[in-house]
């Protein structure tokens, strides 16, 4: 009798396992420095406002693996006080069928992704500090001169933090996302169109603007708060993805009925993690009862509109 032979992998699932050690490679410590600049001035007029820059010291955490998704957690420490904070996520998702859109205020839509897009490409979802919704985007990984580079496609966001604190002149950014891997780390740049979309559909665009997060490893910083806070409300957060998941894992998506800088949910979610930190203990009607007032599915007939 022959030798039995395994069956090579598809050649899909062979690059694929590829790009999932690529987005495994950002978890760890890090250093962080944030930059934006506005770079070219698209209307009459309109001056540039100032760069931003900001930093801090940040570390990465599987949440999930899989072949054909990862998610990863950021968490914050302030290193002199110790002090926690959980920040952004974001989710992979090999030739994910559909993700979700921001397509009005506090409002993002579940939508397919074309065939053609999403073969063999991954997307990349990203969530706040309270797990709602940010932007997605899809593309492959590419190797070129052992260079491992994630390029997503064109797709809409709302207002960062920065900038809806101070600015009312324009709603909506229109992006696109590249992560590198580096021989310290990696790179997040933001290729970002700074867009007023009017509500008779017609779009003015503003500004373009380059965002370059460089995220350097370091051995410097003590992240054991990081791992406390984590593994003290790591249960408590997944049962929070899943109630967004309700919404965003399907058509036609969701609304949320709060402010724009989300702080009515942030505060008592964030309130309830802490409890559970101190060693007290949430029911799952206290969760329920904050999305329950603050979360509803979007509205069908504007998924109808694209």
């Amino acid at each position: 009798m022959g030798l039995l032979l395994a069956a090579a992998p598809p050649a899909a699932f062979a690059d694929a396992a590829r790009d999932r050690e690529s987005i495994l490679a950002m978890q760890g410590e890090y250093i962080v420095d944030f930059a934006f600049d506005e770079t070219v001035l698209l209307q009459p007029g309109y001056e540039r406002h100032p760069a931003m820059r900001s930093g801090g010291n940040e570390t990465v955490i599987v949440v999930e693996d899989s072949p054909t998704k990862v998610v990863l957690q950021h968490i914050l420490v302030d290193e002199k006080s110790g002090h926690v904070t959980k920040h952004w996520r974001q989710d992979w998702t090999f030739e994910a069928p559909t993700r979700f859109e921001f397509s009005a205020d506090q409002t993002w839509q579940v939508r397919a992704i074309p065939a053609d897009r999403t073969r063999g490409a991954w997307t990349q979802c990203v969530y706040e500090v309270s797990d709602a919704p940010r932007y997605c985007g899809t593309g492959p990984w590419t190797y070129d001169n052992n260079v491992p580079t994630w390029t997503s496609d064109v797709s809409w966001r709302p207002l960062p933090r920065r900038e809806y604190t101070r600015r009312s002149d324009y709603n909506a950014i229109s992006a696109v996302n590249r992560h590198t891997l580096t021989p310290n780390g990696w790179t997040h740049e933001q290729f970002n169109t700074k867009v007023l979309r009017k509500p008779d559909g017609t779009q003015v665009e503003l500004a373009r603007e380059f965002g370059f997060n460089d995220y350097r490893k370091t051995t410097e910083v003590d992240f054991k708060p990081a791992y406390a806070y984590w593994n003290a409300t790591k249960d408590y957060w997944a049962k929070v993805r899943a109630r967004w998941e309700r919404f965003l894992g399907q058509s036609p998506g969701v609304h949320l009925r709060t402010k724009v800088d989300g702080m009515a949910m942030i505060i008592p979610l964030f309130e309830q993690a802490g409890s559970l930190e101190k060693g007290g203990k949430v029911r799952d009607a206290q969760i329920d009862a904050v999305f329950d007032k603050w979360v509803e599915r979007a509205p069908v007939e504007a998924a109808a509109r694209r």
